[in-house]
């Protein structure tokens, strides 16, 4: 049976666990076409970045299940897997998705709405008299 590697990939409030087998190269999303998955062609992009960067694009196949967050997210958190999943493929990797900026777990969230406030930041105004 052929090797699975499979690794989980974060960003902002979505989790992806992916997987990845010796195959075509086709790419699943929650038994989903990528194309059906992501609606933005910048999404589907964000995807194959990795693959696309140590030129494995048609050696894998990758399944993934991404749960949480919204589309934005959930594209990170595929990259975020399948960078994670090459490094265990070929540590060699290692040096190309890191200089990218794919292995880091992108820390960027929402900040919370403050009480007593509008919202994170804005503030109501401010009356003197």
């Amino acid at each position: 049976m052929a090797e699975v590697f499979s690794a989980v990939g974060r960003r902002k409030t979505s989790v992806a666990r992916v997987r990845l087998t010796p195959g075509t190269g086709e790419i699943t999303v929650n038994k989903k076409g990528v194309a059906d998955f992501f609606s933005r062609d910048t999404l589907r992009s964000i995807v194959k970045q990795p693959l696309e960067l140590t030129s494995t694009t048609g050696k894998y196949s990758v399944t993934a299940n991404v749960n949480g967050g919204g589309e934005s997210g959930q594209a990170g958190a595929v990259r975020h897997g399948i960078a994670r999943c090459l490094v265990l493929i070929d540590e060699s990797f290692r040096g190309v998705l890191k200089k990218a900026g794919l292995m880091t777990r992108d820390p960027r969230m929402k900040e919370r709405k403050k009480y007593g406030q509008k919202g994170a930041r804005k503030r109501f105004q401010f009356s003197k008299r």
